[in-house]
């Protein structure tokens, strides 16, 4: 790999242990950046320790409601990355007004660069908290620390995730599964083609300071996405789509219970799907070619088939 513009720099990951973090962390240890991997539970990612040279990563225990100990996570940073997000809990505290406190730390400890990682929906006007909160967090960011970037990612598909292998734990399991707004559209992004994305940006500070929306290359229906992965797994499978009406009930009243396959916010995000608006710069203006779902799907789901690796699928 050819010298990069982050050799030698410093780095600070915040929220850094959770699925995307491991994935920007590869790529940053890969173009020799000194890496701060900073989160309320670090050891998550001591599996990195493996990747990084003598001196070149480090592990902060850190929480974005507590300022000091953000203070000590950016301290003498060139650059940092946020990536804190929640789905429960006070989501203002963690990705609203405490996006705005990272950005402004930050800012006072002299990072040259801040990148926010967002969400495609993000809308302080939202009736949905999460969205809610999401578009305060942009605001604040823009606020505390002019020329931040800002990333708006689709929902974010990898060999670990906790999005297709859901549905591929469940499709192995199930004859007939009922599937939620099953008209609704997604657009989900490769994990890897986000890292790419940060990176890209960190590298080049032309493309700095902007907001981008990260959409993969293909549109499916939640009801294809179903299919497709039952496909993968050469399962035949009845899948039976709930009328909006009955989806609602469903995640208005059960949504609160621990387990419920899918709560009242969860359901309105859902309904409103997930595609980029057209409206922003994406994968291509930075660089990278969005890869799609298809691409992976047949090799991710061997472990879900009837004989795992050893199942002969039909063509």
């Amino acid at each position: 790999m050819a010298s990069s513009a982050l050799a030698g720099k410093l780095v600070t990951l915040i929220g850094g242990s959770g699925f995307l973090g491991t994935h920007v962390a590869q790529e940053l240890l890969a173009r020799g950046a000194r890496l701060r991997v900073a989160s309320r539970n670090p050891d998550k990612s001591w599996h990195l320790k493996p990747l990084a040279n003598l001196g070149q990563l480090q592990f902060v225990r850190t929480d974005v409601r507590k300022p000091g100990s953000v203070a000590a996570a950016v301290a003498g940073a060139d650059a940092v990355v946020n990536l804190v997000g929640a789905f429960d809990g006070d989501l203002d505290a963690v990705q609203g007004r405490g996006a705005g406190r990272v950005a402004e730390l930050a800012k006072q400890a002299g990072a040259t660069a801040f990148v926010h990682v967002s969400a495609i929906g993000a809308n302080p006007e939202s009736e949905v908290a999460y969205q809610r909160s999401k578009g305060a967090g942009e605001i604040a960011v823009a606020k505390a620390f002019p020329g931040a970037t800002i990333l708006r990612p689709s929902i974010i598909f990898g060999e670990e995730d906790e999005f297709l292998n859901m549905f591929g734990r469940l499709i192995s399991m199930l004859p007939a599964l009922p599937v939620f707004a099953p008209t609704a559209k997604l657009q989900p992004v490769f994990v890897d083609d986000v890292s790419a994305a940060i990176v890209a940006v960190l590298e080049n500070s032309a493309l700095a300071g902007k907001t981008y929306e990260l959409a993969g290359p293909e549109t499916v229906t939640m009801l294809e996405l179903n299919e497709r992965i039952a496909a993968a797994q050469d399962r035949n499978r009845a899948f039976l789509p709930l009328p909006d009406f009955l989806g609602r009930a469903i995640a208005s009243f059960t949504g609160w219970l621990p387990g419920a396959p899918i709560t009242g916010d969860q359901y309105a995000m859902l309904s409103q799907g997930n595609v980029a608006s057209g409206q922003y710069a994406g994968l291509a203006q930075l660089g990278i070619a969005a890869k799609p779902i298809g691409l992976f799907l047949d090799d991710w789901m061997v472990q879900y088939r009837k004989h795992g690796r050893f199942h002969e699928k039909r063509a």
